[in-house]
């Protein structure tokens, strides 16, 4: 574009969205607005501000008991399916005497998100001082609930991270002028998600606080995992929010334009009512935060005795665009600690991550071990593109399947979207009318194929028989069929479509972005062949020769190495990381992943069609070669094949049937826009 052309139209996109913006002393009136308005009530005058007796709140002091400066002791609770989650951080802040830290890349207003928010507002007024960190991108942007909360009392504040424009909602304008005024900034984003508790509980993980994190939603949800932790460690979690608290780029929703606007015109807003859809359902987990008996099975009796516990993390400064000369200027934290990690393997990697998309340093590394004499076995756990919720980044992962396998090695699951042994309450997965639970006998069930404790739980019936340290174990289909969503039909508030997937409401999920030239979802997961609440893999984990285990929210991609602020818990005990081990075994087992393998050959021309097919991989945009070197193949058990195998295995194509590049997706009349995802988004990948 013209340098000149490029000047003007800038000029008159900042015009444009200037035009609602408020002038320091607006800002300074705005703030003083909200100050006035906070409550200073406090409702309880007891030292430990009527917190919950909680047992799980007692683990930390029992870490800190035990601990000294020079061997520090910690519990750790892997907590695997997304309600189970939901009632530990209920009853985590229900238990807090002091302070609570909440981080995160996306807080909606729906179900789970309101009932966290009226949590922490309930705990600010008996006390407790409540921090919220969110970022702007993503995060709320309804002005009447960002007023409110800034207003809301003198113990609970709230900022917003990175906000383009010193606003919380975008338009059309804002985003077109991002692009062409500050594209590298507005790409800069908080995506850590921490919540600390009294500096002595934290829990760190890829979930964010949306229905769909949570098992919570009738068209989609995600397989997604946490690390909860107690010890002395987790005041280095603290002191990293604290960073990013006092960072210039985290601003006081009050002081926000659009904010400050609404407050100058129209005084401190009351919060808005909570319209609940599924009230029972929020009374089900309220119920269980609060019971002693549920925390200690679930969260206390699980917890697993680890020494060495690490909480690395970005700091804001990563943001700050250094010259060729100077030093990182410790920049970057993360990525190189979990580098380190998966250079020094002997035997094993097991990693998990929702979109595999490897940056030219992480391709260097992974190539240096292949290269060794005895390179350790890389076992990669990914989406597949019906299960994933942004297909264009997936686009990628499939351009580059043959360098993977062929080159890197990798053994590459792509999990389903209706898996048969998930971690998860499949009721909550059922169609129900608005304002009614799922069909449910008052309690929760068991898991299919696990423990409602976690990956930690040990000795429960449910899952004993599939914790095998391969992923060699075939379970009866017939015990979970009974409970898949393949059976479930949408409910009658579910606006139907003719592709057979269900779109009850319009989200932004997860790493997904709106356009830059629009506020709504443009990248979301594609139509399925199936109807019901199908599942997608959003877990970032890492196991390193079933020694070290890493969760945390780093998605082994460029953006996260590059422009995302990230965190994780890493963990070196082999107790821990077997569990975490088996608790991603499990995912990549028959029941709930396709296996990626090279096809057979065919009779003529096979070294004609991998060379083309190489050639056409090296194209920087358009791959147009149809017949891939690889796809998805499915377990057939039989007399023959009593178990599943390695794709490197003799008689791998003896127990496995092709199922296609891209299983259970309603390709149909789409299979253009399928063909052009795959061929041309992989040059899309590094603006996204």
């Amino acid at each position: 574009m013209n340098p000149l052309l490029k000047i003007g139209l800038l000029a008159l996109l900042l015009l444009v969205s200037g035009c609602a913006s408020l002038s320091n002393a607006e800002r300074d009136r705005a703030a003083g607005i909200a100050v006035q308005a906070r409550s200073t009530v406090v409702e309880c005058s007891q030292a430990d501000r009527c917190a919950l007796d909680s047992p799980l709140r007692g683990l930390g002091g029992k870490a800190f008991a035990a601990s000294t400066e020079a061997a520090p002791q910690h519990y750790a609770t892997i907590i695997d399916e997304g309600e189970v989650s939901l009632v530990a951080r209920l009853n985590l802040i229900r238990s807090a005497t002091r302070s609570i830290d909440l981080q995160t890349y996306i807080f909606d207003k729906d179900d789970s998100a309101r009932l966290v928010l009226d949590e922490l507002l309930g705990a600010a007024r008996r006390g407790v001082k409540v921090r919220v960190l969110i970022d702007q991108l993503s995060a709320i942007s309804d002005l009447e609930i960002l007023g409110a909360l800034a207003s809301s009392h003198q113990n609970f504040e709230l900022r917003v991270y990175n906000p383009t424009f010193g606003k919380a909602r975008l338009n059309y304008f804002d985003y077109a002028g991002s692009v062409l005024c500050c594209f590298r900034r507005f790409n800069q984003r908080m995506h850590n998600k921490l919540l600390v508790i009294d500096d002595a509980l934290g829990v760190v993980g890829g979930r964010n606080y949306q229905d769909d994190y949570y098992d919570w939603d009738s068209e989609y949800n995600f397989r997604d995992r946490d690390v909860l932790v107690a010890g002395p460690e987790v005041r280095e979690m603290a002191a990293n929010f604290d960073a990013f608290w006092r960072a210039p780029r985290s601003v006081p929703a009050e002081r926000l334009n659009d904010v400050g606007g609404l407050l100058l015109k129209h005084g401190a807003p009351p919060m808005p009512p909570a319209e609940f859809r599924h009230p029972q359902r929020i009374a089900r987990v309220s119920d269980e935060a609060n019971d002693p008996a549920y925390v200690t099975r679930a969260f206390v009796d699980t917890a697993l005795p680890v020494a060495s516990v690490r909480y690395v993390a970005d700091l804001p400064r990563k943001h700050r665009r250094e010259r060729p000369s100077q030093p990182a200027n410790g920049q970057h934290v993360t990525e190189p600690q979990l580098d380190a990690l998966i250079s020094s393997a002997q035997t094993e990697v097991l990693l998990q991550t929702p979109y595999l998309v490897l940056s030219k340093p992480a391709r260097k590394l992974f190539s240096d071990l292949r290269k060794r004499a005895q390179p350790p076995r890389i076992v990669v756990s990914s989406n597949s593109l019906a299960a994933t919720d942004n297909p264009i980044v997936y686009a990628l992962s499939y351009k580059y399947k043959r360098r993977n396998l062929r080159e890197l090695g990798f053994n590459i699951y792509e999990y389903k979207p209706f898996p048969l042994d998930a971690p998860v309450d499949y009721r909550n997965l059922l169609p129900a009318p608005l304002g009614e639970a799922p069909p449910s006998d008052g309690k929760r069930s068991s898991l299919i194929g696990g423990s409602a404790a976690g990956s930690n739980a040990r000795g429960s019936a449910g899952n004993g028989d599939r914790r095998r340290t391969e992923p060699d174990a075939v379970v009866d289909a017939d015990t979970t069929a009974s409970a898949s969503p393949r059976q479930a039909t949408p409910g009658p508030a579910a606006r139907r479509r003719t592709d057979g997937s269900v779109v009850e409401r319009r989200v932004l999920r997860a790493e997904t972005r709106p356009s830059f030239l629009g506020t709504k979802a443009v990248n979301k997961p594609l139509p399925v062949t199936r109807t019901g609440a199908r599942m997608g893999l959003h877990a970032k984990s890492m196991v390193v020769d079933r020694r070290i285990g890493v969760i945390g929210t780093h998605n082994f991609d460029p953006r996260s190495e590059n422009y995302n602020t990230e965190g994780a818990v890493i963990i070196d005990d082999p107790v821990f990381a077997e569990a975490l081990a088996q608790s991603i075994l499990r995912d990549i087992h028959p029941q709930n992943s396709w296996t990626v393998a090279p096809r057979t050959k065919p009779p003529v021309l096979s070294g004609l069609n991998y060379s083309v097919g190489k050639a056409s991989e090296a194209l920087p945009v358009l791959d147009f070669w149809p017949w891939r070197y690889a796809t998805d193949y499915e377990f057939q058990p039989g007399p023959d094949c009593p178990a599943p195998l390695r794709r490197q295995h003799e008689d791998f194509h003896k127990c496995y049937v092709a199922v296609g590049d891209f299983p259970e997706v309603n390709v149909g009349p789409k299979w253009l826009l399928v063909r052009m995802l795959t061929a041309f988004g992989a040059g899309l990948v590094p603006i996204l």
